[in-house]
């Protein structure tokens, strides 16, 4: 039981992280403001997560279209932490365990993983032909 609190517990705050930032910060400097990421932060280069939250962000506002420019896998992650939390509480009622088992395939974390590295491949390809060593400096914490 305490696990299933936990797994709700944080897809909730997976969810409202980039509602709160919406909230107490705005989205009017969005793309003019520094990543929190530290891989970024130190080599200025994008892991392959950056992006997910102004992915998210963009999608609580309804632009699709920017959504999936910060991060493919942005509306992703939000489908899948409401289905996760549905689940989750649906299985608790119930006390059964008919699909959890789904989050544990190791099938499917092999498939996502692949897709995420060919996904961030592609990403820091396009990111190196795009900026110069100065624009790349700029992105982390050494300007």
């Amino acid at each position: 039981m305490q696990r299933k609190l936990m797994g709700i517990f944080l897809a909730l705050m997976v969810l409202l992280f980039p509602l709160a930032i919406v909230y107490f910060n705005g989205t009017e400097q969005l793309e003019a403001q520094q990543s929190l990421c530290p891989f970024k932060m130190l080599t200025g280069f994008p892991c392959p997560g950056c992006g997910i939250t102004k992915s998210m962000i963009s999608f609580y506002k309804g632009d699709l279209i920017a959504s999936f420019q910060y991060h493919i896998f942005g509306p992703f992650v939000i489908i899948f932490c409401i289905v996760l939390i549905f689940l989750i509480i649906i299985e608790t009622i119930t006390k059964k365990n008919n699909w959890i088992h789904f989050f544990y395939n190791k099938k499917i974390a092999v498939i996502l993983g692949i897709t995420l590295t060919v996904y961030h491949s592609i990403r820091l390809i396009y990111f190196v032909t795009h900026h110069n060593v100065d624009a790349i400096l700029k992105e982390s914490i050494w300007k």
